[in-house]
C-alpha cells in the first residue's frame, strides 16, 4: 500500500488540471474559511454577548448539544432542502457551506463565553470604577482578557471543519474529500488514502499557523505563567505570602 500511495502523490498527473491536488486543496481551505467566517459572524458576538450580560446562558448548552446531530444526516436534509431552490454548483456548495458552519459554532461560542467568564471580577470592577461604559469595558478589558479561549474555539472549530469538509465530498462538493469519495466508489485506494494524508497534514498546518497567530496577538501577560490582570501568575503565590507575612517585626511598648 505505501509504494502505491507514494506512486500516487508523484504521479505529475494528479498535480495538475481541475482535479489536481494543488486546486483541491484551495477548494478546501476555501470551503473551511466560508464556513469559518459565517459562523463567527453568528458566535463570536453572540458569545461576547452572552459571556459579557450573563443572559441566555442556556443558548451555549443547546449550541453543545447540538454536536450530537450526525453530520451527515444534517448534510442530507439542509441539501434536500436548498438544493432545489438554488441554480448552478451553488446547489451543492451552498447547503455544504450552512452545515459546516453550524458545525462550526458550538466551539466558537462555546470558547468565546468561556473567555469572558474567566476574566477577573476585579479587571471589571476597576475598569467601571475609572468611568469605563459597559461597551468600553467589553472591548478594552474583556476581548483582551478572552483571546486565549476565544482563539481555543477557533482552532477547534477550524479543526472539526477541516475534517468534515471532506464528508460533504458525497453531495458533490469539491475540496480533498473527493479523493476519498471517489477512490472509494472506484476501488482505487492509493487515491482514498492520499485524500485522508492530505487533509490530515491540512489540519496539522492550519492548527500551527493558528498557534503562531495565537501566541503573537495574546498578551504575554496572558500565556501559561504569565500574569494577567486577575495576577494569578506564576509568581503569585509568593506575593500572597509576603502579604501576609509581617513586614516588619512587633515590638512591645517600652
Amino acid at each position: 500500500m505505501i509504494p502505491s500511495l507514494v506512486s500516487w502523490f508523484t504521479d505529475p498527473a494528479n498535480w495538475s488540471g481541475e482535479d489536481g491536488i494543488p486546486n483541491r486543496l484551495l477548494e478546501h481551505v476555501a470551503y473551511t474559511a466560508e464556513a469559518i467566517l459565517v459562523a463567527a459572524l453568528v458566535a463570536i458576538p453572540l458569545g461576547l454577548w452572552v459571556g459579557h450580560t450573563g443572559r441566555a446562558r442556556w443558548l451555549v448548552s443547546l449550541a453543545n448539544s447540538a454536536r450530537a446531530v450526525p453530520t451527515l444526516g444534517l448534510l442530507f436534509v439542509v441539501s434536500l432542502w436548498l438544493s432545489p431552490r438554488i441554480t448552478g454548483d451553488l446547489a451543492f456548495v451552498v447547503p455544504s457551506i450552512v452545515v459546516l458552519a453550524l458545525l462550526a459554532v458550538p466551539p466558537l461560542l462555546a470558547g468565546t463565553y468561556a473567555g469572558v467568564q474567566a476574566v477577573d471580577p476585579a479587571a471589571r470592577d476597576a475598569a467601571k470604577g475609572v468611568g469605563m461604559t459597559p461597551l468600553q469595558v467589553l472591548r478594552q478589558v474583556e476581548v483582551p482578557n478572552a483571546l486565549p479561549l476565544l482563539l481555543s474555539g477557533v482552532r477547534s472549530a477550524v479543526l472539526q471543519v477541516v475534517a468534515t469538509a471532506s464528508v460533504a465530498a458525497v453531495i458533490s462538493l469539491g475540496g480533498l474529500g473527493r479523493y476519498l469519495i471517489d477512490g472509494i466508489a472506484l476501488g482505487d485506494y492509493p487515491r482514498a488514502a492520499g485524500g485522508a494524508v492530505l487533509v490530515a497534514v491540512l489540519a496539522v498546518l492550519l492548527d500551527g499557523v493558528l498557534a503562531l497567530v495565537q501566541r503573537r496577538v495574546v498578551s504575554p501577560g496572558l500565556a501559561p505563567g504569565g500574569r494577567g490582570v486577575s495576577g494569578r501568575g506564576k509568581d503569585s503565590r509568593s506575593v500572597e505570602v509576603e502579604a501576609d507575612s509581617p513586614s516588619t517585626p512587633v515590638r512591645a511598648p517600652a
